[in-house]
């Protein structure tokens, strides 16, 4: 049986954040790349946290009570996150999907984020199998 694994359909080309970048740069990107969230990574590649639209709502609100400075990445996202390792086969995953109702896994391989797989993926997978 031709094993799929999470490498072989998973997004590999990544907006990132760091945890040190403007917060409003990290809104302006999400909104310039029509995403709704972001792996954040440290300079060695590691993933550290993801920043999403829910996280930024909290941005919104402080501004909306304080002018002040809205602070930086690290101060916003998320941390620690849930990964997928890029061997993971395509089924597994499809089980912890429908478990865990995520949208989307940052995918790791010994520790550094190498890619994003979502449930569109999955169903690729599942069609290219089928199809062949």
């Amino acid at each position: 049986m031709h094993s799929l694994k999470v490498k072989d359909y998973m997004a590999k080309k990544l907006v990132t954040f760091t945890p040190e970048m403007n917060v409003v740069e990290a809104m302006t990107q999400i909104l310039a790349n029509s995403i709704s969230a972001a792996p954040v990574v440290d300079a060695n590649g590691q993933l550290v946290g993801i920043l999403s639209e829910v996280d930024l709502m909290a941005v919104v609100i402080q501004d909306s009570y304080y002018n002040e400075p809205l602070g930086i990445v690290g101060d916003y996202m998320q941390a620690p996150v849930d990964t997928v390792d890029s061997n993971l086969d395509i089924y597994t995953l499809a089980e912890r999907f429908t478990h865990e109702r995520r949208r989307r896994y940052p995918v790791v391989c010994e520790g550094k984020l190498v890619g994003q797989i979502s449930r569109r993926d999955v169903l690729v997978a599942a069609v290219d199998y089928r199809s062949h």
